[in-house]
């Protein structure tokens, strides 16, 4: 059963997330779009779909596949695997919905399934590289070989393109706790206390992770700039 047939933006207003280089005049420009999902019933829809409702199912699967979409995509940067992912989490909602017992919202709760299973499909990439690692990264003349992601994200200008995927290369260089934070802060907009909330962390946390994640970000993108000289 294929569930994540569409990819659209968020409904709302645009923003950006901007990278500065220290001393440079170079700018990494994600254009994103804040959340704005309809008012619906939540709780009734999860009784609903509890009982087995299939017409329950749909209107979450409808109503948040973006987001969980987004947000992956944020975190793999494969259009590919955020496909497979979205597929994941919705069947895995289905399948556990009555575990959920509306301590937090809805959203919290996808937005922490599709964090958890887009790190775990990274890691398992990561096992698997790790045999023929040198001969991913080096070409002919062992020069490092730096590909463009095989992906557009929903919420980057097309015009944005070549700056954004310089900013997501760097972002998956990120340690994870500090990847997902970024990712749910600046790509989907999250508050603090809500990006708490589906890391199961504290606010202060929270901080700390997003600065340090902005400093090494930073410090990734300083090092390509030089590079580029």
């Amino acid at each position: 059963m294929e569930l994540v047939k569409h990819k659209h933006l968020h409904e709302g207003s645009a923003g950006q997330i901007t990278s500065d280089l220290p001393d440079q005049s170079v700018h990494f420009f994600c254009v994103i779009y804040t959340r704005k999902q309809p008012a619906l019933d939540e709780r009734l829809l999860v009784e609903q779909l509890k009982k087995g409702d299939e017409q329950a199912f749909k209107t979450i699967v409808s109503t948040w596949q973006d987001m969980v979409y987004n947000t992956a995509i944020g975190m793999l940067q494969s259009a590919e695997d955020a496909e497979d992912v979205a597929q994941e989490v919705f069947v895995q909602v289905f399948e556990s919905i009555h575990t959920f017992k509306g301590e937090s919202k809805l959203s919290t709760w996808l937005y922490r399934i599709t964090t958890s299973k887009a790190l775990d499909l990274i890691r398992r990439k990561r096992r698997k590289k790790r045999f023929a690692f040198v001969q991913h990264i080096l070409g002919e003349n062992n020069e490092v070989l730096v590909q463009m992601p095989d992906f557009h994200h929903p919420g980057v200008a097309l015009d944005q393109k070549e700056d954004a995927a310089k900013l997501f290369r760097a972002i998956q260089e990120l340690p994870d706790n500090q990847k997902t934070a970024f990712v749910l802060n600046k790509i989907e907009g999250l508050s603090y206390q809500e990006i708490a909330e589906v890391m199961k962390t504290t606010l202060s946390s929270v901080e700390s992770l997003l600065h340090r994640a902005k400093s090494n970000l930073r410090k990734w993108l300083q090092n390509e700039a030089d590079k580029g000289r």
